[in-house]
């Protein structure tokens, strides 16, 4: 049977997980069904219609537009190895376009939140209560990646400057500006990292604990997800949150959309934007609460 060489195909050639060969397995077997059940004619002889009907139906019935998504996937994978060995002449499933998605917004902290992270945080005491705040204040003040982070050198930083090196995707490099409060704050880590770390080169990293050792890519998301977690409630709390922070604190306070994007590292404008949508929802918010015919209260006029 055509479906069990394709899964054989995806197990023993593509060497696919399990757990991806029993989806497919799955989803290809109810679109079997549904051939069935219509009288629609065995899975080769399936057009482009037929599999619309499907997912339209799979849609009216409350499946999401991502389980039709990967859906369709599987049937996409399975007409491609059909006509690869001659099972069938077209692949009726690259002529249906998927379902649109959601757009899901990236998730941030609200800046009153940040603000009383940095202001009313209980910090360890010492050395390491000092990296962990330049870490937090690395993060969130210049929206880099954690991968970059992890990689900056005590030479990427020139407190002469106010400037950060960072190499990014593709082996980028890119300048980011840091505020004066950021260039003390590393000044003053570096005087007590010698003090109480010992001598180190332009060429060591930036970030280390008490025995010289870099930080750890672990390390980091778990402080982070500590520190966010005194601060907010919300599910996700990770470095790549304080990176959206950052992004939408910078145009809710009237950043230039091009501007964001040469600070992120983002190769185009696209990948930006998404961050305009949070800004947007929270004006409509405040168009509603407080324009007369917004749906909210309004302005009270009684007291004017």
């Amino acid at each position: 049977m055509l479906i069990d060489r394709y899964l054989d195909h995806l197990a023993f050639e593509k060497r696919c997980s399990v757990h991806t060969v029993a989806a497919y397995k799955r989803d290809l077997g109810q679109f079997q069904v549904f051939l069935e059940r219509n009288g629609a004619g065995p899975i080769e002889q399936a057009t482009d219609r037929t599999i619309r009907t499907w997912m339209m139906g799979l849609m009216e019935d409350g499946q999401s537009a991502r389980s039709v998504n990967r859906k369709l996937s599987a049937l996409r994978g399975f007409y491609r190895f059909a006509r690869v060995t001659g099972s069938v002449a077209v692949e009726p499933s690259a002529l249906v376009d998927a379902p649109r998605m959601p757009k899901r917004l990236p998730e941030f902290v609200e800046e009153q939140r940040m603000n009383t992270l940095f202001e009313s945080q209980a910090w360890p005491e010492g050395y390491l209560g000092d990296l962990h705040r330049l870490m937090m204040e690395l993060l969130y003040g210049t929206g880099m990646r954690l991968a970059e982070l992890l990689g900056l050198k005590v030479a990427d930083v020139s407190l002469r400057t106010g400037t950060l090196k960072v190499l990014g995707k593709r082996n980028k490099e890119r300048i980011i500006p840091i505020g004066p409060q950021l260039v003390s704050r590393i000044a003053d880590h570096l005087r007590l990292r010698e003090q109480v770390v010992g001598p180190f080169s332009p060429s060591d990293a930036l970030l280390v604990d008490e025995k010289a050792k870099p930080m750890a890519r672990r390390s980091v998301q778990r402080l982070v997800v500590h520190y966010l977690s005194g601060v907010t409630s919300q599910q996700k709390r990770s470095p790549h949150v304080l990176r959206h922070t950052f992004a939408t604190h910078m145009l809710e306070h009237g950043a230039d959309l091009n501007a964001v994007k040469e600070l992120l590292g983002h190769a185009g404008l696209a990948a930006t934007q998404v961050y305009t949508h949070n800004t947007v929802e929270k004006l409509r918010k405040v168009h509603a609460n407080a324009h007369p015919r917004g749906g909210g209260q309004g302005i009270n006029n009684d007291n004017h």
